[in-house]
């Protein structure tokens, strides 16, 4: 008797590991505070039985990736191999390193490289001239996309339809006085960027700050990613971000759509 082809449900029911899970969603935890944190804190945080947790806590600590004096845990820097298999192996951050230390450069600002994960933006590269410092957007650094302009360029691939459905399900706080929430205005911007191929936003994901944003495609036209420069209200107006900074970004995402696979 031939096997009968297991459907997609029960596959994800038999091969779905639920203490792998459970572990990676504690370590994801640690982030909630900026100390240590007791095995209680872990486990409330976890939403896990404090039993559960004690053996993942353990578990980690068996690999390296926490450590603990008896009553506190944290992390190591073991667990930045996760993050750095991630960086190494990411044909994005290959391929677009050299583009934004040109364009940090050549305008003297810093540059980004971010990518859409769920409804957040997340920070995977940077370039930044020896001059500066920013302690806001280092690598893995996470923001709302539907109020950034890296968001917002990324945001942009999908049709009408479904990105007015996206962002009436999406978490909409105002991060600042200027931020707009309202799912049909969102429409409106996001359509607008897209019709003109960047992304400006102005205060609205940080008091004092400005961005604009190109989205970056790859060989076959898709967005997978988008890169920014901004800079602070005070110091750079905002048509100097379209008169200046837009040609360098524009000029770097294109020059590498070819070389993304």
């Amino acid at each position: 008797m031939p096997k009968l082809k297991r459907s997609d449900a029960d596959a994800r029911a038999t091969d779905f590991v639920e203490s792998l899970d459970r572990g990676l969603r504690l370590l994801q935890c640690f982030g909630v505070t900026s100390g240590p944190m007791t095995l209680s804190d872990l486990a409330r945080a976890a939403d896990l039985p404090r039993a559960t947790a004690r053996r993942i806590l353990f578990t980690l600590q068996h690999g390296g990736f926490v450590a603990s004096d008896g009553k506190l845990f944290t992390l190591t820097p073991h667990v930045l191999t996760l993050a750095a298999s991630y960086l190494r192996s990411n044909q994005l951050v290959t391929v677009l390193q050299p583009v934004l230390d040109r364009v940090a450069t050549a305008a003297n600002e810093i540059s980004s490289l971010s990518v859409l994960d769920g409804d957040e933006v997340v920070f995977i590269a940077r370039s930044s001239p020896a001059r500066m410092f920013s302690g806001g957007l280092e690598i893995g650094y996470r923001l709302p996309a539907f109020c950034t302009s890296v968001g917002r360029a990324m945001l942009g691939q999908l049709d009408d339809a479904d990105l007015l459905a996206r962002l009436k399900k999406m978490k909409r706080e105002a991060l600042t006085p200027q931020t707009v929430t309202d799912p049909k205005a969102l429409l409106a911007h996001i359509s607008a960027d897209r019709a003109r191929g960047y992304s400006l936003v102005d205060r609205e994901a940080e008091p004092h700050f400005r961005s604009i944003s190109v989205p970056v495609r790859r060989y076959d036209d898709a967005i997978v990613a988008a890169i920014n420069m901004g800079a602070h209200v005070d110091r750079v107006p905002a048509q100097e971000l379209i008169d200046r900074f837009l040609p360098l970004l524009r000029e770097g995402a294109e020059a590498v759509r070819s070389q993304l696979l």
